[in-house]
């Protein structure tokens, strides 16, 4: 019995884990959408190279089709 429900609560962990939790490369940043203002927080996987450069280029051009603007890039980091 006690097998049995270490599995359930294992399987219901996984199920409930972030889309990014085995991402190789993270970016934390603020952003904000204009009329009405909004202002976003948030960490969200990068592609290719673990830098801010490339961090800010992928987030501007993400924002930007959800009408947001990339305000900074806090932290970049290898997970």
């Amino acid at each position: 019995m006690r097998k049995t429900l270490a599995s359930i609560a294992l399987a219901a962990s996984v199920g409930l884990t972030p889309a990014w939790a085995g991402a190789a490369c993270l970016a934390e940043y603020k952003a904000k959408r204009d009329n009405p203002l909004e202002l976003i927080y948030d960490i969200t996987p990068i592609r290719g190279a673990c830098t801010r450069e490339n961090a800010e280029a992928q987030l501007q051009a993400q924002l930007a089709e959800q009408g947001r603007t990339l305000l900074k890039v806090l932290s970049v980091r290898q997970e």
